[in-house]
C-alpha cells in the first residue's frame, strides 16, 4: 500500500501510550502480587459525571432522540453555550457562531486545517498539548514553537510572540490555563498580545480555553473579552474537564464570521454531528446545578497544595505552583535524568505513571507532568513511591 505522505507527519498523544504501558505493567504486577500501578499521567478527573447530566442523556434516549441532529449542534445546546459564555466570560455571542463537536480536539483540528498548508506558519505553545504540533505537521505548515518558560510561570511572552510573526504566519494557538504546565496567563500579557496583533491583521488566534473554570486565585482571562480581535478569534471550550465528561466527547467553539459555516461544512464531511443524547447531557451540564463543579474544584485545590509542597521535598525536584488546570510540571533536572528516563524508570520501578515533558515539546526537557486529577490517597502513595525510588538511586 502507498499511503499519503502527510500521514508520516502525524504525531500522537503520549499520555495514551503511557496509559497502555501502565496497564500492561499493572496486569503483570497483579499476577505477581506486586504493588499496583498508580496513574498520575492521564488528564482525566477521577470524579463521576454528575447524576443530573447522566439522567438527561438517559431521558433523551427514552424520549426518542436517536437520529441525526444539525451538524453544528441542536439550537438548545448552542443557546445554552452562549448563555454560559455570558455568565462566566461576560461576553455576548451569537449562538449561530457556535459549532458543537465531539471533543475539543475536533475544533483544534478544524482550525489548523483551515489555516495550515505548505508555505505557511502556525505558532503553538511549547511545552503544549501535543495535538497542536501533530496537526500542524499533518497540514504541511511549519510549526513555530512559542516558548513557555518556568521563570515566567509558564506564560507566553507577548513581545516574543509578536517578534516571531512573519508574513507566512496564519494562526497563533494559545492555551490558558495550560496543559501540561498548569500556567495561567495574566491579563496584562493577554492585553499586550492583543494590542500588538493590531499590526498583524491577517493573523488568526485560536484560544484553547478548555480549563477556563479551573483556576486557583488569579481568574481566567478569555480572549473573547477583547472585541478588537473577535473577527479573527476561535475560542475553544468543552465539557470534558469541567463536568468530568471526558468519555462523552462534547466540545464546542465560537467561530468568527463565515468560519462557523465552514466549520459546520467540515463537520458534515467528517463526523456528521455530535450524538444526540450527549448534546442533551451538555444542556443539563451548562444549565443545571454547578455544585458538583465546585466540589471537584475544592478537591483539586487541596491536591494542588499537597502535590506542590510534596514535590518540592523530593531529591533533585522543584516545582512552581500551578495556577490552573490539574497538572503540576516539576523541574527534575536535579535528578540527573532526562524527562524520558524519569518517566520510564518511575513507571517500571515505582509503578507510577507520569508523562515526560518532552512529550509536549522540546522545551519540556527537564520537566515531568504529574496529573492531580487522582485522589489525594493515590497522589500520596505515588509520591511516597517516587521519593523511595529517588532516594534509592
Amino acid at each position: 500500500m502507498k499511503l499519503a505522505a502527510n500521514l508520516s507527519r502525524l504525531g500522537t498523544e503520549s499520555a495514551f501510550e503511557v496509559l497502555a504501558r501502565a496497564n500492561a505493567i499493572d496486569r503483570e504486577a497483579a499476577a505477581k502480587g506486586q504493588p499496583r500501578m498508580i496513574n498520575l499521567g492521564i488528564g482525566q478527573p477521577d470524579f463521576p459525571t454528575p447524576a443530573h447530566i447522566v439522567e438527561a442523556a438517559v431521558k433523551a434516549l427514552q424520549d426518542g432522540h436517536h437520529g441525526y441532529t444539525p451538524a453544528n449542534g441542536i439550537p438548545e445546546l448552542r443557546e445554552a453555550i452562549a448563555a454560559d459564555i455570558k455568565k462566566y466570560r461576560g461576553v455576548e455571542v451569537n449562538p449561530d457562531q457556535i459549532v458543537a463537536v465531539p471533543g475539543g480536539k475536533v475544533t483544534m483540528s478544524f482550525a489548523i486545517m483551515m489555516f495550515g498548508e505548505p508555505g505557511t506558519e502556525i505558532m503553538y505553545p511549547d511545552p503544549g498539548f501535543p495535538i497542536y504540533r501533530s496537526m500542524i505537521g499533518f497540514t504541511g505548515a511549519k510549526a513555530v514553537p512559542m516558548p513557555l518558560r518556568e521563570e515566567n510561570g509558564f506564560s507566553f511572552d507577548a513581545d516574543e510572540v509578536l517578534a516571531a510573526i512573519t508574513p507566512r504566519t496564519r494562526l497563533i494557538i494559545v492555551n490558558s490555563p495550560a496543559n501540561p504546565t498548569g500556567g495561567n496567563v495574566s491579563r496584562a500579557e493577554v492585553e499586550k498580545l492583543v494590542a500588538g496583533l493590531a499590526d498583524f491583521p491577517d493573523v488568526v488566534v485560536m484560544s484553547d480555553e478548555i480549563y477556563s473554570r479551573m483556576t486557583y486565585g488569579a481568574p481566567h482571562v478569555s480572549f473573547l473579552e477583547f472585541p478588537e480581535i473577535r473577527d479573527r478569534l476561535i475560542m475553544l471550550d468543552g465539557a470534558s474537564k469541567t463536568y468530568a465528561m471526558t468519555g462523552w466527547r462534547l466540545g464546542w467553539a465560537v467561530w468568527p464570521g463565515d468560519l462557523a459555516e465552514l466549520a459546520t461544512r467540515m463537520a458534515i464531511n467528517i463526523h456528521s454531528c455530535v450524538n444526540a443524547a450527549t448534546q442533551y447531557a451538555g444542556i443539563a451540564a451548562l444549565t443545571g446545578p454547578q455544585d458538583a463543579v465546585d466540589t471537584m474544584m475544592t478537591a483539586f485545590a487541596e491536591r494542588r497544595r499537597y502535590i506542590t509542597d510534596r514535590l518540592n521535598t523530593l531529591p533533585g525536584v522543584s516545582c512552581i505552583e500551578p495556577l490552573g488546570a490539574f497538572y503540576a510540571f516539576p523541574n527534575i533536572t536535579g535528578t540527573g535524568m532526562t524527562a524520558r528516563e524519569f518517566q520510564n524508570q518511575v513507571l517500571a520501578d515505582a509503578h507510577v505513571a507520569t508523562i515526560a515533558g518532552t512529550s509536549f515539546g522540546d522545551m519540556g526537557e527537564g520537566f515531568i507532568r504529574f496529573s492531580y486529577a487522582a485522589s489525594l490517597e493515590a497522589i500520596t502513595e505515588a509520591l511516597d513511591r517516587v521519593e523511595a525510588f529517588l532516594k534509592a538511586r
